[in-house]
């Protein structure tokens, strides 16, 4: 690497600090939306490094912070005027062309104008670039002062004028070096954008960062992503495929908030879409430690996060999809319910505008099971705890909860008795009450007969 050659000081020697300039810890990756944080509350705005990641419009899949050409943007978008942002130096002619450029950093520092400066975090050959806030200049010490938002305690630091300079230039090619600075000059400023949906984009990004830190150490690097409110999807095909495939979690989240749920989930909530079975149980096994229990997909509320093989179809991803809806907007839901309605929609379409259940594989067990007598009332139903339905005859159990909301759905009834039933949790925690009310039917066993005859009269050509 070439040295350095001395860079003669400022022409006049003159001293010049910004006093007033609060201080912010970034958050990792956000270096430079936490540089102009502090250069805007200083000036009395009220945003955070968040509004600024917002402004800058970088796509939070990515998992990163803003680059220079986006952190212009965002600071552009405020109302900042940052001017030229790069400029190059020949090594042969380096000290030259950094003094100019130092200049005229110190020049708008005398104007009140802090400066955001890409450098090398420090000389370890391979380090990290890195966003510092220059805000001062002593002359008589020939000293940069700087805010550094990667130390908690980075106000008001300091370091020679020639260290800064040697870290200053971003060696990319070895015949010419690439200087970053981005004076925040204040013109007509303004707030960032409003939050479109649950979390702001800087939420999302940190999420993937985190996330892909993760899956690198779990072998697991390389997922494409995409961002669908309130989830993260992520899938080991390629991206095309994923945004193909990403487009059934949009569909049914949009359709299930439209007719069903008034909450989304309170958290990030990441969709694993493993392309093979194979990828599946490796990922699975990886990210949770556990062994899958099914082969087609689950969800595990402990673990954050929706589990498919996306190979065995949609279905059971809308299925599970479900499962966090209801977490979030029925409050200790029964599983018939929650099971009830998931089953449902892993076949399902849209009709005038709203999800509906089609009929699918479980109806063959369930006719079987009305034949034979072998199916509970509906009182019973309702009245299962979680063990019971889950263990006791699991898949009449939730072959009964989906066609009884196949029915309701048929009905008209389906969207009324859920918000009915959700409505009355505290007094009808099982919900047989409300589903008399709603099916206004005052004999439930002659109700049952005949939504046994109308099951057995359904047909399914899967």
């Amino acid at each position: 690497m070439p040295v350095l050659p001395p860079v003669p000081p400022p022409a006049d020697r003159r001293t010049v600090v910004i006093e007033g300039v609060p201080h912010v810890r970034q958050k990792p990756d956000f270096c430079g939306e936490a540089c102009i944080e502090m250069a805007a509350r200083r000036l009395g705005r009220a945003y955070d490094q968040d509004g600024v990641f917002a402004a800058a419009g970088v796509d939070p899949a990515l998992g990163r912070g803003a680059i220079t050409r986006e952190l212009a943007a965002g600071a552009q978008a405020l109302g900042f005027d940052v001017g030229p942002v790069w400029a190059s130096v020949e090594p042969s002619r380096a000290s030259a062309g950094l003094a100019d450029s130092f200049d005229r950093v110190v020049a708008d520092l005398e104007h009140g104008v802090p400066t955001i400066l890409c450098t090398r975090f420090d000389e370890r050959p391979g380090t990290t670039e890195h966003f510092r806030l220059v805000v001062g200049y002593d002359a008589a010490a020939d000293e940069v002062v700087y805010h550094d938002p990667a130390i908690d305690s980075g106000a008001y630091l300091r370091m020679s004028r020639a260290r800064l300079l040697d870290l200053w230039p971003l060696r990319y090619e070895p015949a010419r070096w690439t200087l970053v600075s981005l004076p925040l000059r204040p013109g007509e400023l303004r707030d960032p954008p409003p939050r479109a949906g649950s979390f702001t984009p800087a939420s999302y990004a940190q999420h993937v960062l985190a996330l892909k830190e993760r899956l690198e150490v779990l072998g697991l690097g390389g997922l494409s992503v995409r961002i669908e409110d309130p989830f993260v999807v992520l899938g080991d095909d390629a991206p095309r495929v994923l945004e193909r495939r990403a487009e059934t979690v949009r569909w049914a989240a949009d359709m299930l908030e439209k007719g069903f749920f008034e909450k989304r989930p309170q958290r990030i909530l990441d969709v694993y879409l493993f392309a093979s079975a194979a990828s599946y149980e490796h990922g699975v096994r990886r990210i949770t430690g556990e062994e899958p229990g099914t082969p087609y997909g689950f969800y595990s509320s402990q673990k954050g996060g929706l589990f498919m093989n996306i190979a065995t179809g949609g279905g059971t991803l809308v299925h599970e999809i479900v499962h966090p809806y209801v977490e979030a907007d029925f409050e200790e839901a029964p599983a018939w319910l929650n099971e009830g309605l998931g089953s449902l929609f892993e076949q399902s379409a849209e009709r005038d505008g709203h999800i509906v259940g089609l009929t699918n594989w479980r109806l063959a067990g369930l006719q079987r099971a009305l034949r034979r007598g072998d199916v509970p009332t509906f009182r019973e139903l309702c009245a299962m705890s979680d063990p019971t339905f889950y263990e006791e005859d699991r898949g009449t159990n939730y072959a009964q909860a989906r066609y009884l909301m196949y029915y309701l759905q048929e009905q008209g009834q389906l969207r009324p008795f859920y918000k009915a039933f959700r409505a009355a949790r505290k007094t009808d925690p099982t919900g047989y009450a409300t589903l008399v009310r709603v099916l206004g039917e005052a004999d439930m066993a002659d109700f049952q007969r005949r939504w046994s005859k109308f099951v057995l009269s359904l047909r399914f050509e899967g």
